[in-house]
C-alpha cells in the first residue's frame, strides 16, 4: 500500500477503510461488534471510537485468519447465535449483502455460509467446490486445485457466518501445516464436513462487492467505482 498505516486505516474517499465496514455492518441492523487489532492496535482503536457498541481484541501474533477469529474467543466464546466474520479492508459489501447472508445462514440452519461470488477471471482465489445439493464441500486453494477445479468460477470473498460457540471448539481443530505456517479458516469446511455440519454458500449479486484493498490501484479502482455508482459508503 505504499505507506506504513495499518491497511485499514487507509483512506477511501476520505474516510478509513474500516469506518466503511462498519457503516456497513451497523446499517445492516448488528450493533454488536467486535475489532480484532495487531499491527498500530492504538490507531486503529482511535479510529473506530466514534461508534458506539465496538469492543476490541488483540491478535498478539499474525498467524492467519483462523488465528484472529481464535483471537475473539475471550469476548465471544459464552455468545450463542450467529457470528459473522469480515474483513476490515473490504469497504464496498452492502448492509443488504450483510442481511441476505445472515437470513440464508439462519433459515437454512448452516453451520458455516460463505459469501462467494462469481468471477470471470479466478486466478489466486480459492474455489467453492459444491455437492449435488449444493453444499459446500470444500474450498480449495489455487495452488491446491486440480485443472477441473480450476474451471470453476465461484470463489471464497473471505466473508463468513458461523454459529457459536460451536465456531471456537472447531477453530482448535485447525493445524497449520502449510508453508506459511498460518492458521486458515477455509479450513474449518473440511472439518464441519467431517463432522456433518451442514456448510453453505450465498453467492453475491455483484461481484465487486467483494473486492479488498491491496494496492494503490485497487484504492483508485474503488473510489471511481463509488462515485460512479453514487454509493453512500
Amino acid at each position: 500500500m505504499k505507506t506504513e498505516k495499518p491497511k485499514v486505516a487507509v483512506e477511501l474517499n476520505g474516510k478509513p477503510l474500516i469506518c466503511h465496514v462498519i457503516e456497513n455492518i451497523q446499517s445492516a441492523g448488528i450493533h454488536d461488534i467486535v475489532v480484532i487489532v495487531g499491527y498500530k492496535k492504538e490507531e486503529v482503536i482511535e479510529i473506530c471510537k466514534p461508534f458506539s457498541g465496538i469492543r476490541f481484541c488483540e491478535q498478539k501474533e499474525q498467524l492467519g485468519t483462523a488465528h484472529a477469529l481464535m483471537s475473539a474467543e475471550d469476548l465471544l466464546g459464552e455468545f450463542t447465535g450467529t457470528v459473522i466474520v469480515a474483513a476490515g479492508d473490504v469497504p464496498l459489501i452492502s448492509p443488504d449483502t450483510f442481511r441476505q447472508m445472515a437470513d440464508y445462514h439462519s433459515q437454512n440452519q448452516m453451520e458455516c455460509t460463505v459469501l462467494s461470488a462469481d468471477m470471470e477471471n479466478p486466478f489466486g482465489y480459492g474455489r467453492i467446490i459444491r455437492n449435488d445439493k449444493g453444499y459446500v464441500e470444500s474450498i480449495v486453494e489455487e495452488k491446491d486445485a486440480s485443472e477441473n477445479e480450476k474451471l470453476v468460477t465461484e470463489i471464497n470473498t473471505g466473508t463468513y457466518c458461523f454459529n457459536a460457540p460451536y465456531v471456537f471448539e472447531s477453530l482448535k481443530k485447525i493445524g497449520n501445516d502449510n508453508a506459511q505456517k498460518e492458521y486458515y479458516l477455509p479450513d474449518l469446511v473440511k472439518i464441519y464436513k467431517k463432522n456433518n455440519r451442514p456448510v453453505g454458500a450465498i453467492k453475491l449479486q455483484d461481484p465487486l462487492e467483494s473486492h479488498g484493498i491491496n494496492s494503490q490501484e485497487d484504492l483508485k479502482m474503488v473510489s471511481s467505482l463509488i462515485k460512479e455508482r453514487g454509493l453512500s459508503t
